[in-house]
């Protein structure tokens, strides 16, 4: 049962609630880290390598950005969403993007793009063709089936009124916003599509920043100005309005109905909201939500099983930092790290605040390992956003990536210290609970500073190995081609429901190969605002076979299957085991 709470968090969460918000000097300075904390080079050991293909793939998308960023909105856009729309077994890429301050004012939008995946290791620009050109203000989105026929639909968070994009099947998608009920209409940031009433509806979580007028914005050049390190910088969130967060159930006709009062997820002291995951983290069958807020306590919601839910945050330990300090936490990954069958939590946060890792021991007891397991340190002086926990180099164990920016371009001013541009670090996973920095060691790429936001994982080119698509608030994305490990064998499921919603979001796949039990499960959104490849990957290290594989679906029902050949991609339909994998492909529409 939940751990009574202890006098510490007790006195935190009180200080926490009467703690006033606006304070003249922004993100300040958190205690230093505790003596004998360092970071662990990988060694001894292959590092997987990442080459920079965007060019060669074809991608010529470039993110609209303010070269002084003067408020806050212009700095969080940026979240990358992977989606086989076309549901030829290859992940396509769709990235967000939206206009400056300025050119809002003036109408002008910014063009997202949609880039089809050709199966050659080249994109191709659909997005006109697609209907998804310039839908909005865009942060980032999520991708879910809501109507259940098949198609992957899209959603997309927006600063003013989401939008839900139907896949009609036909490479087109239309606007279904208002006819769905999902518009929402503040500034939306994450989003995540999961089943929480077991109804075979996929319901959709919409996490929302703060109450946002473009009469009032707050900036620097205004009052009240802000500061960082002396400098006059943008302002927020704090001493800003937060705005409340929704929930919309799937009424199962097309429509979708805001239950997030009643469903004790509406967030009524307005917390600063960013990225949102369903998990189901005491693997009794029913996805619970856990909500990364920026400056503000994190949610961790437990599913009480009756429409209802019960934010346990703090008496879990994964709403503040391990000294009690609430953090501006940015984006969300989820893995059994441990293969202990348990989901864990991992959470970036701005520079000098160090990344958590929170270790789930069960019971609804999480711990923050981020020092002892080495995630910490190498985090510190980064402002991090979009990560995602994933076997870089197919060993079986699950690693971590994570990417990251500023927020204030004029940190450049600065005699030393924080950049605008900062590189990416990559976290190997040693087995024993720790990981170690691979991030000098993985290809030049990862070294090139760079102001990103949102990153996702897939295996693009279906060779085995799982790439990193990373999207930049200023200028081109990085697609990140993973080389993989000579030796390292792997295997990978598509998994389609019946009875359970199609795209089988929040199944839970164990499976077990060369002495190793390995659990996954399948999320709807993540990362910061961000949405990786739907299929499951396992790395098998160096086993060949598969001697079990058990899928617990959605709705409920467990199914069992029996020794696979590694190094291949199965389509496993509800009800049916493994299928061809045309099976699970919907008929492609007439075009309109």
């Amino acid at each position: 049962m939940t751990r009574t709470l202890s006098l510490f968090r007790a006195i935190s969460l009180f200080l926490l609630s009467v703690q006033i918000a606006a304070a003249q000097e922004a993100h300040p300075a958190p205690p230093p880290p505790p003596p004998g904390a360092r970071t662990v080079k990988c060694a001894n050991r292959p590092i997987p390598q990442f080459t920079d293909i965007t060019e060669k793939a074809g991608i010529k998308f470039s993110h609209v950005s303010s070269p002084d960023s003067k408020y806050v909105v212009e700095s969080m856009s940026g979240g990358v969403l992977l989606i086989d729309y076309d549901r030829d077994g290859y992940p396509d890429i769709y990235f967000t993007n939206a206009p400056t301050v300025a050119m809002a004012i003036k109408g002008e939008k910014a063009r997202g793009a949609l880039y089809h995946n050709n199966h050659d290791g080249t994109f191709t620009d659909v997005t006109e063709k697609a209907g998804l050109a310039a839908p909005c203000f865009a942060m980032g989105g999520a991708v879910g089936d809501y109507n259940n026929d098949g198609w992957p639909d899209l959603y997309l968070t927006c600063l003013g009124g989401n939008k839900l994009f139907k896949n009609n099947g036909n490479g087109t998608f239309t606007d279904v916003t208002k006819q769905a009920g999902v518009e929402d209409g503040r500034w939306s940031t994450g989003a995540a599509f999961g089943d929480y009433d077991g109804d075979g509806n996929l319901d959709l979580m919409v996490t929302n920043y703060v109450d946002f007028h473009w009469n009032d914005l707050p900036g620097f050049g205004s009052a009240p100005n802000c500061k960082y390190r002396g400098m006059d910088v943008q302002c927020g969130p704090r001493g800003l309005k937060g705005a409340g967060d929704a929930l919309f159930h799937n009424n199962g006709d097309g429509t979708f109905t805001d239950v997030a009062k009643q469903a004790g997820v509406n967030d009524p002291s307005g917390y600063y909201g960013m990225s949102v995951i369903f998990s189901d983290f005491n693997n009794v069958g029913r996805p619970d939500i856990y909500v990364a807020n920026d400056s503000t306590p994190k949610f961790l919601y437990k599913n009480l099983g009756y429409g209802k839910f019960q934010e346990i945050g703090l008496e879990s330990g994964t709403a503040v930092s391990e000294d009690g300090s609430e953090q501006a936490s940015m984006g969300i990954a989820v893995g059994d790290y441990l293969h202990t069958g348990r989901q864990s939590l991992f959470v970036t946060n701005f520079s000098d605040e160090y990344s958590d890792l929170y270790r789930n021991d069960g019971d609804w007891n999480f711990n923050d390992v981020s020092y002892k397991s080495g995630v910490a340190l190498p985090s510190l002086p980064y402002v991090k956003w979009g990560t995602v926990f994933f076997d870089a180099d197919n060993d079986g164990w699950l690693d971590l990536v994570v990417v990251g920016g500023h927020v204030y371009p004029q940190v450049d001013t600065l005699p030393s210290g924080a950049r605008y541009k900062e590189p990416k670090v990559l976290q190997l996973n040693q087995k024993d609970g720790t990981f170690c920095d691979a991030s000098e060691q993985a290809g030049p790429a990862f070294q090139i500073p760079r102001v990103s936001r949102g990153v996702a994982a897939g295996d693009l080119f279906n060779t085995g190995n799982v790439d990193l698509v990373i999207e930049d608030l200023a200028g081109a994305p990085m697609i990140l081609k993973n080389n993989g490990v000579p030796g390292k064998h792997w295997v990978s499921f598509e998994l389609q429901g019946t009875k359970s919603n199609r795209l089988a979001i929040g199944a839970r796949v164990k499976i077990v190969a060369g002495g190793m039990t390995q659990t996954e499960e399948i999320h709807s959104g993540g990362s910061y605002l961000s949405q990786n490849d739907l299929r499951v990957h396992f790395g098998l290290n160096t086993a060949t076979k598969i001697e079990s594989v058990e899928i617990r679906w959605p709705g409920g029902k467990t199914e069992q299957l029996k020794n696979l050949d590694a190094d291949k991609y199965y389509a496993v339909l509800e009800g049916q085991g493994i299928v061809p994998a045309e099976k699970i492909r919907p008929t492609a529409a007439s075009p309109k």
